[in-house]
């Protein structure tokens, strides 16, 4: 029995599986979230809509089958224009980040630069720099928060 071809392949041990770690599942999720903030941007900068679609299923009246169906799906805008300057606010849950100490906004300036300053959010959360503020405390419903009760 020859292993000449099994040798040619670089066998590792098996990696870990991050979707268990809470932190990995959380920036994951708003990096989901940063990359649809990044199209609503895109599209304010081209001045076109966009519209985000989930699916569904649902039940045909006649057939009697069960069908998957897109839906539109509300994805509400992270930045916003006060006094003729954009700002953006990085959001996990439905509350926004406390990015230094009182502040939860960033201020971003020109319509034309919130692409490149989500980029820059995203290149953040890849190099792990929001991780103090995605595990500071605990989000409502965790096991943790409930036997504190």
């Amino acid at each position: 029995m020859t292993t000449s071809l099994l040798s040619s392949l670089k066998v590792t041990a098996r990696p870990e599986d991050g979707s268990k770690n809470p932190l990995i599942q959380r920036r994951e999720k708003l990096l989901t979230k940063l990359g649809q903030q990044k199209i609503l941007a895109t599209a304010l900068a081209e001045n076109e809509t966009h519209t985000f679609y989930r699916e569904k299923w649902v039940k045909d009246e006649e057939t009697g089958e069960r069908e998957k169906v897109q839906v539109p799906k509300k994805v509400t805008p992270w930045f916003y224009k006060r006094n003729n300057r954009y700002y953006l606010e990085v959001r996990s849950g439905n509350k926004p980040l406390e990015l230094q100490k009182g502040m939860h906004a960033i201020e971003v300036g020109e319509e034309e630069d919130l692409v490149s300053t989500i980029e820059t959010i995203i290149e953040a959360v890849v190099a792990g720099e929001l991780d103090p503020l995605l595990t500071k405390g605990n989000k409502p419903g965790t096991k943790k928060e409930k036997s504190k009760k």
